[in-house]
């Protein structure tokens, strides 16, 4: 895609919904965004984006379960990066229903407008979390899918809806695969601003779940990247494209990490309220990266450390954004 492409976000108002809109503008991207509506009229992280930003953006309050709102914001554009999801996987144990509404059944409403609409190209965002603990690393693409929590499932539904649209009407749709993804504006549901938060305001003890499972960190510019860059792949329309580093890291080893960084002495303390139930827990995630390096030209441009230090250094210029002392479903 060129510059001056118009397209839509949803869920832009984000955390990587945000940093998408906000590398879109600066690659020439015209951008319209669409955020959940809310009687006060707060659009996510987008408010929090430097005006020259925010100001070149048109802002589409909806909400992505209504087919007529979602229609409408897709109209008159050429490409369409589906973001808008539930993702807290604990709050999915809690109200599953809610997961299925949004993320299945809002899926399709894009995929409909989208066809008729007959737009460029579509890209929905799925998760490696469908792959569900690995029964081989480094995660290629051809790796089975696994529900272990009712989000994980909502995210597979999704994307195989979104595959029987690319074999039954030929919509030129491709799948974004991201590993996990962190950075600023991420909130303290996910584990590293949870650490970075308790340790940044002087926590002598910091209370986690698991800290054996292993993930795929990957940083948020790195994975906007991955976004536009399979935008712009005509090789990628059809197919799932994993994203991520391909570096596998413990809950613990991150956590003893920052506490280096931030050279703090904090001992660690398991919170049985943060632990998954045991056969939902996902043990492994780490990324192949080849299909992405090989047909995108995608590699990633942050080590690990360079992440990180752009994030501790955004939580502790942000401190209102985090409730450390609250567990965040």
């Amino acid at each position: 895609m060129n510059g001056g492409t118009r397209s839509l976000v949803t869920g832009a108002g984000g955390f990587i919904g945000s940093h998408l809109v906000e590398e879109l503008v600066k690659t020439g991207f015209r951008v319209r965004a669409m955020v959940h509506y809310n009687s006060l009229n707060h659009r996510g992280w987008l408010d929090t984006l430097p005006r020259e930003i925010v100001d070149s953006v048109e802002v589409f309050p909806a909400d992505i379960r209504d087919p007529f709102v979602v229609r409408r914001s897709v109209r008159g554009c050429n490409i369409v990066f589906h973001l808008a999801a539930l993702i807290p996987i604990p709050y999915s144990y809690i109200a599953p229903a809610s997961y299925i509404e949004t993320n299945v059944l809002g899926t399709l409403n894009v995929l409909e407008a989208c066809r008729d609409e007959e737009i460029d190209r579509l890209i929905i965002t799925s998760t490696s979390e469908t792959y569900g603990t690995a029964q081989y690393t480094p995660i290629d693409e051809k790796h089975p899918l696994t529900a272990q929590s009712p989000y994980a499932a909502s995210k597979i539904g999704a994307d195989k809806l979104a595959e029987s649209y690319y074999l039954a009407f030929s919509l030129p749709v491709s799948i974004i695969r991201p590993f996990n993804v962190f950075g600023p504006r991420q909130s303290d549901r996910a584990v590293i601003p949870t650490i970075i938060s308790q340790v940044t305001n002087g926590f002598e003890t910091l209370r986690l779940g698991a800290l054996s499972p292993v993930r795929d960190w990957t940083y948020v510019k790195d994975t906007a990247q991955g976004f536009i860059a399979l935008a712009d792949s005509a090789n990628s329309i059809g197919q799932v494209t994993n994203i991520g580093r391909g570096e596998g890291v413990s809950v613990g080893e991150m956590a003893a990490l920052i506490l280096d960084f931030c050279r703090s002495n904090a001992r660690i303390e398991l919170d049985s309220d943060r632990l998954r139930p045991e056969k939902s827990e996902v043990l492994e995630l780490i990324c192949d990266n080849s299909k992405a390096r090989e047909n995108l030209g995608w590699q990633p441009k942050y080590s690990l450390r360079e992440g990180l230090e752009e994030t501790i250094e955004w939580v502790r210029r942000n401190p209102d954004r985090y409730r450390p002392a609250v567990y965040n479903l």
